[in-house]
């Protein structure tokens, strides 16, 4: 939801230098089921661009129509869009329709948020009501100050708030440059996740033999800055280098990512984390369990991009809590976490 919202905001900017006007929709309530979950947002701009989705695509329509509206009087808006007869989701959206219009602090403070890799959120007051309603609009929340992001003048405190909590974007932190780093790089950007790169200084690599990374860095693993390192960023080992992944371990041990995965058949890692419990005899357990080698799923994978697809997934998993299985024999909901 970060980096949705990040490309919204990246995509209001440059509209509104070019004159354009923005309207942003959000679904802040759901009844039943639906392909995409409360917290969704969309960004609707005047020359008729649509920037991001809510559903699998039907919806999407009937927002751009409705926004026509709010472009003209600036006046926010619910509608409701019933699935159960169009989508066979069985399950209604309620949507709020709004201006969207933050404001240069707000954006800078967002920017210096989304930099430091610091939470907020953001809050909508709405109804399950259609129609033009009195306090419609949506505020995002800082630490200690907040925005608007709308027009709207007065909060209606009788209407109900949907709120939100925006963590840091997910990152992957590749540690190696070598060919199907390239292609993890390129999964994981277009999944959205921001990308660093982790090279030797002796390679002769840069930043643009990564596409889609977010930074690059060259240099040696006691030279590392791992301050950035949270539990909403994944780290991926895979320098083919036995020396190399064996330091990068011992600079990584007092940290606490989400996911740590090793690159390398059972045997290396086996004999690779034997000696780097010789190295730290005293570790936190939990860091061993949050190791994951061979890194990625069984699924058959041969190729460097199928390994790709072996490692996100399994990222996906690990972070999202869920066991790995069939959605065909899955008893509950799709999104349900229970089986």
């Amino acid at each position: 939801m970060t980096f949705e919202f990040k490309q919204i905001v990246e995509a209001y900017k440059r509209a509104n230098k070019s004159g354009l006007k923005s309207v942003l929709a959000t679904v802040v309530a759901l009844d039943g089921s639906s392909y995409r979950k409360p917290g969704v947002r969309m960004l609707i701009l005047e020359n008729g661009k649509m920037i991001g989705a809510v559903s699998g695509g039907c919806v999407e329509k009937d927002i751009k129509r409705e926004a026509q509206s709010v472009f003209k009087t600036g006046q926010a808006k619910m509608m409701t869009y019933d699935g159960r007869y169009r989508l066979g989701c069985e399950g209604i959206l309620y949507i709020l329709i709004e201006l969207f219009h933050p404001s240069l602090e707000c954006i800078d403070t967002l920017n210096n948020f989304l930099k430091g890799r610091i939470p907020f959120s953001i809050h909508s007051n709405y109804k399950k009501e259609e129609g033009v309603i009195t306090g419609l609009g949506s505020f995002i929340q800082f630490e200690d100050s907040s925005f608007k992001l709308s027009n709207f003048s007065e909060v209606n405190k009788d209407l109900p708030m949907f709120s939100e909590e925006l963590p840091p974007c997910f990152k992957l932190m590749i540690f190696g440059a070598e060919h199907d780093a390239v292609t993890l790089c390129q999964l994981a950007s277009f999944n959205g996740w921001e990308v660093t790169v982790i090279s030797g200084p002796l390679e002769s690599k840069t930043i643009t033999d990564f596409p889609g990374t977010t930074s690059f860095f060259s240099v040696s693993p006691d030279a590392l800055e791992l301050d950035s390192i949270d539990n909403e960023t994944a780290i991926v080992i895979m320098s083919h280098n036995y020396a190399n992944d064996l330091k990068y371990l011992l600079e990584l041990k007092d940290t606490k990512p989400a996911y740590i995965g090793l690159l390398g058949p059972s045997k290396r890692r086996e004999k690779l984390l034997s000696e780097f419990l010789e190295y730290s005899p005293d570790l936190d357990g939990s860091f061993i369990d949050n190791i994951h080698g061979p890194a990625g799923l069984n699924i058959g994978a041969e190729t460097p991009q199928e390994i790709a697809i072996s490692i996100i997934s399994e990222i996906l998993s690990v972070v999202r809590g869920q066991k790995p299985m069939s959605l065909k024999e899955k008893r509950s909901g799709i999104h349900s976490k229970t089986i």
